[in-house]
């Protein structure tokens, strides 16, 4: 491919809308364009990285069994009213109606129509187990589309489905497919991404993994040790906190006017927020029924754990009723309607001050056995910066920010009971698969290489998905002599099966070598009046990592190897 001919536009400023890296410098560098909220073109250099990652990812699926099929877009809602999911998942579903007056969907993800596909087409045991896959335009109406390519409504996505008769079978094929995920980051060029345990969300299913690359720009908590290997998403992360000795001091009732909130309470009392128990209040979404959260003044509620724990939806609660004390709500003489929970972290304390019930007034000496007696404690916390890891008991969690290039689910029959799919057992017994479910986004995936391998300057591509393997460089092209030189060689280097991007501009060398940074072609060589003088053509990496002169007659070969020795550095071990 030549410059002069390829289609984009690279700049210096940064658009304003772009705020994180990869969508900055994937804009300046003429990879994509923005169409709508979320919504993007892509340019060649981008549908050539994507190409290439799609063909990673195809070669690892179709290595542990993978059957690659196509589903569609647009689905008849019918589909999802089968899975129950129609009702269930909230407006980021887009729903429409078609011509006919038929309700439709835009599929966000592929659970139902994968079943519907092949539900009549397994009918006995002995056609188990079997894994489908497909790469495949996707529609998610996200709220909070943002970071380019991070998080989009449309997007590329290989989503994977896999039949079992066995919980047992599930757990061995969810492993090799982990196995093969792990592959594809490394062949990716993105090895240091981290597994961690995640809620499986409108999913379904009991276990699930995310496969993050820690990133400043990514919008999900990470949760770490950093004395083992623990590892789990905020949603998910059990909260262990060292537990103070307060003293049992009886209950007592004290005047507190106009202390709504712990800041002000602790201010006013001359304590931390460690030695106070604040109500934190929520409804259900559905019925609209209260559910009030006891915690430690100085936790959070999470609220997936809280959802999970009801199996409901909810939202938290602004409507302030009447027999609620809003700011001075406590477990102490509680009686308002609501569902009452207790989070873990107050269990065995004393000596908390709490609210009293009315207006104005807390309760100090609240202990949660004495005073509340019949408690029933959970986890509904937030981790936390210092917090104890639930592996090893150390002091040593640590929180922080990642991007989900990939995630994994054992769904069991979640999809496969409420869609009607069974097939005959070896006794002639009716029976339902157990399912998995393992996604890539592959523009995200793209993206976040990009917020992983970049400097001031562009992204620095790693060779396997690097939309040219090398870019040649033509210093004053209008000389005869280097133009012939650098055409010979971009026509031996196609000829070899390299794959080359040739600057033939007449521009001057730094506006040359700041398009090649944006590029990000992991090899660079250059041409000039100066190097054909000497014989040679001067070779580098991207990286800056690696330069060497080659004789000009012997450049084809020379870096066709150095391609090769790149590209298997970026193979498993």
């Amino acid at each position: 491919m030549k410059i002069s001919q390829l289609v984009g536009t690279r700049f210096k400023e940064t658009p304003a809308e772009c705020q994180i890296e990869s969508h900055i410098l994937m804009t300046r560098g003429g990879y994509i364009k923005n169409v709508g909220s979320g919504i993007f073109s892509l340019f060649a250099p981008a549908k050539r990285i994507t190409q290439k990652i799609e063909a990673i990812i195809r070669e690892e699926m179709d290595a542990i069994g993978g059957q690659e099929v196509m589903l569609p877009v647009a689905m008849p809602a019918s589909l999802w009213k089968e899975s129950g999911r129609f009702d269930s998942v909230d407006s980021a579903l887009l729903r429409f109606t078609d011509r006919n007056g038929s309700d439709m969907v835009l599929g966000m993800t592929h659970e139902e129509a994968v079943v519907h596909l092949v539900r009549d087409a397994a009918p006995s045991y002995t056609s188990y187990p079997f894994m489908v896959y497909q790469i495949q335009t996707k529609f998610r109406d996200e709220p909070r589309a943002r970071g380019g390519l991070i998080r989009v409504r449309e997007f590329t996505m290989k989503d994977a489905y896999s039949f079992h008769t066995s919980q047992e079978d599930l757990e061995r094929y969810y492993e090799l497919c982990y196995r093969a995920y792990e592959r594809i980051c490394t062949r990716t060029g993105i090895p240091e991404v981290v597994v961690v345990k995640s809620d499986s969300g409108m999913m379904g299913g009991k276990v699930a993994h995310e496969f993050m690359l820690l990133a400043d720009a990514g919008e999900d908590s990470i949760v770490l040790c950093g004395s083992c290997d623990f590892s789990a998403n905020m949603e998910v992360a059990e909260c262990i906190s060292e537990q103070p000795v307060f003293d049992d001091s009886p209950l007592e009732e004290i005047s507190t006017p106009g202390t709504k909130t712990i800041d002000e309470l602790c201010a006013l009392l001359s304590i931390t927020p460690d030695k106070t128990c604040k109500a934190v209040m929520f409804r259900k979404n559905e019925s609209d029924e209260p559910v009030i959260v006891f915690i430690r003044g100085d936790l959070e509620v999470n609220e997936t754990k809280l959802r999970n724990y009801l199996k409901e939806e909810i939202h938290p609660d602004t409507a302030h009723t009447d027999d609620v004390a809003y700011g001075f709500c406590g477990p102490a003489g509680f009686t308002a309607k609501a569902e009452v929970l207790f989070d873990r972290s107050l269990k065995g304390l004393g000596g908390l001050v709490t609210g009293a019930n009315k207006e104005d007034y807390h309760y100090k000496g609240f202990s949660p056995g004495r005073d509340g007696p019949g408690a029933e404690y959970h986890d509904f916390a937030k981790t936390y910066e210092g917090a104890v890891c639930p592996a090893c008991g150390n002091r040593s969690v640590r929180i922080r920010k990642g991007i989900e290039i990939g995630n994994i689910f054992q769904l069991g029959i979640k999809y496969t009971q409420s869609m009607s799919m069974q097939y005959l057992d070896k006794d002639g017994v009716a029976r339902v698969p157990v399912m998995g479910c393992y996604g890539i986004g592959v523009g995200r995936l793209m993206a976040s290489v990009c917020e992983a391998s970049h400097d001031a300057y562009g992204p620095i591509w790693p060779m396997p998905i690097a939309p040219w393997q090398v870019q040649l460089c033509a210093l004053r092209s209008d000389e005869e002599i280097v133009k012939a030189a650098a055409d010979t060689l971009y026509d031996t280097l196609l000829r070899e099966g390299v794959e080359v991007l040739y600057d033939d501009r007449a521009v001057s060398a730094g506006v040359m070598f700041s398009d090649a940074d944006l590029l990000g072609v992991p090899l660079r060589v250059i041409i000039s009046p100066k190097t054909v003088g000497r014989g040679v053509v001067e070779v580098k990496t991207r990286d800056k990592s690696f330069s060497e002169d080659a004789i000009i007659g012997e450049a084809a070969v020379f870096v066709k190897t150095l391609v090769r020795e790149i590209l298997d550095k970026y193979a498993p071990v």
